[in-house]
């Protein structure tokens, strides 16, 4: 057989191709969980090139707080943030966030000694004695709520960042995995700011600002707190059940957890004796003088911080360990949560630039226009919306409360909203983000549950989107019902 010139050409460059070592295909990575908040950053610090600078006056409250002025919005010189002021505001980022950094570390390590006792592995194992097979998802639902009841009342959020990497062993070692641990906790806190009873730090804020007599209309956040409570627990259970009957379809498949791994036969054993149930009741002790001391004392970082760490080493102390031992742990403690720490920095860094570029405000404007047009019942919905997404540039309740309530309470009365409504929105708004957001608590509780963000993302975006909807029916029953 001949050749031709052309055929001998392609056959060769046929071999030489097969000889050639093939070039690995470059996989799309997730950026590192700093620089995608710097990436953050970096847009915001662009945006402030491009939209106008503009604040509101502002007055201040009986607590002290900068509230804004209503119709008071003008536009001042541009501020655009530099390369340098971009780069300096990580530093002011950590400065700025120094007493929320400080309290994670010290609570973290007091909860770390509470949970090293294995006290809180001795009640599961008690728990899980007296449900088997699929009802022992009741954990789910029995936590939620427990979780729930603490935040919507003494608005425990940061507090509870200690217990993820318990429920997620727990989890684990129920066959389950990490997300159904982490969700627990997140969950609950988020859903327990979303529909609070008497949280002082937005539903009292809020309803302060708007001149609402404090805590009341409990009953509807109640209601408000058991429905969505109910939601997310249906949600979490059906994905517990399918991940422990083919653990493949499980978020975090091949991820591996071994340090927050429980051994199963462990968990289900674990001694519950008086040392265990002494500590227990000192952390319900615990808990009982923070509720009263937030209540009735206006307890802040620095109290709480000390009754954490009253908490860890009496139970240490309960449990025989010495001052080396104590130490020793709570050392051990503060590497874990190290890097979720210094992410609160770097995510309040992006608020920096925000403040810098003298935007946020112009955004608030921006936004609540549309609002004004609106018939009552979309502009509920909208409502909202606005505070939803407002939550990503303030991910502070008592700092959305001062900039969004001045304007949302005297514009619901022009729209003929209860201002009851427009707290509600808020709240709506400001709990549910705060898991969602990275600006917010989703990359801290990613990190110390050694989660990915996007893993997270994946699993928790369908659910906000079904725990949003549910929270748009409540704010349409709340304007049918008049909710004042």
């Amino acid at each position: 057989m001949i050749l031709k010139g052309r055929e001998v050409f392609w056959m060769s460059s046929e071999i030489i191709n097969a000889a050639a070592p093939k070039k690995k295909k470059r996989k799309l990575t997730m950026p590192h969980i700093y620089l995608l908040l710097f990436m953050f950053a970096c847009v915001c610090a662009i945006a402030s090139w491009i939209i106008p600078a503009g604040v509101f006056d502002r007055v201040q409250n009986s607590a002290g707080k900068g509230v804004v002025i209503p119709g008071t919005y003008h536009t001042v010189a541009s501020t655009p943030v530099t390369l340098f002021q971009l780069i300096s505001s990580i530093y002011k980022g950590m400065l700025d966030a120094g007493n929320i950094i400080f309290f994670v570390f010290m609570a973290y390590a007091s909860i770390g000694l509470i949970i090293s006792t294995g006290a809180f592995n001795g009640l599961v194992a008690k728990l899980l004695k007296k449900v088997h097979g699929k009802y022992r998802t009741v954990i789910i639902p029995a936590f939620l709520l427990i979780i729930g009841i603490a935040s919507s009342t003494i608005g425990c959020f940061e507090e509870m960042y200690p217990f993820i990497p318990i429920f997620v062993g727990i989890t684990i070692a129920m066959g389950y995995d990490a997300i159904v641990g982490a969700g627990i906790v997140a969950l609950a806190t988020s859903i327990g700011y979303s529909a609070a009873f008497m949280n002082p730090f937005n539903v009292g804020m809020a309803q302060s600002i708007a001149g609402i007599t404090q805590m009341s209309g409990a009953g509807f956040r109640i209601f408000s707190h058991l429905v969505m409570i109910t939601v997310a627990s249906i949600y979490m259970i059906r994905y517990a059940l399918k991940v422990e009957a083919d653990p493949s379809k499980s978020v975090v498949h091949g991820i591996s957890f071994s340090n927050l791994e429980m051994d199963k036969e462990d968990l289900e054993n674990h001694p519950f004796g008086i040392r265990e149930k002494l500590v227990l009741l000192t952390l319900a002790a615990g808990i009982a003088v923070i509720v009263w001391g937030c209540k009735t004392r206006g307890w802040y970082f620095e109290e709480l911080c000390t009754a954490f760490l009253t908490m860890g080493v009496i139970s240490a102390i309960i449990m025989g360990w010495g001052p080396n031992i104590i130490c020793g742990k709570m050392a051990n403690s503060f590497s874990e949560i190290a890097m979720a720490c210094i992410m609160i920095g770097v995510a309040r860094a992006i608020l920096v630039v925000l403040n810098e570029g003298n935007i946020i405000d112009t955004v608030v404007y921006g936004l609540s226009i549309p609002l004004s047009y609106m018939p009552k019942w979309i502009a509920g919905e909208a409502m909202l919306v606005f505070q939803t997404l407002l939550n990503f540039l303030i991910p502070s309740s008592t700092g959305m409360a001062v900039v969004s309530m001045p304007i949302m309470a005297p514009l619901s009365d022009l729209l003929g909203i209860p201002r009851q409504v427009a707290v509600l929105a808020f709240q709506f708004g400001d709990g549910l983000t705060n898991v969602l957001w990275p600006t917010a608590s989703t990359p801290v509780i990613c990190a110390i549950a050694g989660i990915p963000l996007q893993k997270w993302m994946k699993w928790f975006t369908p659910l906000f989107l079904l725990l949003l909807l549910t929270e748009a029916v409540l704010i349409a029953i709340s304007i049918a019902i008049g909710y004042v």
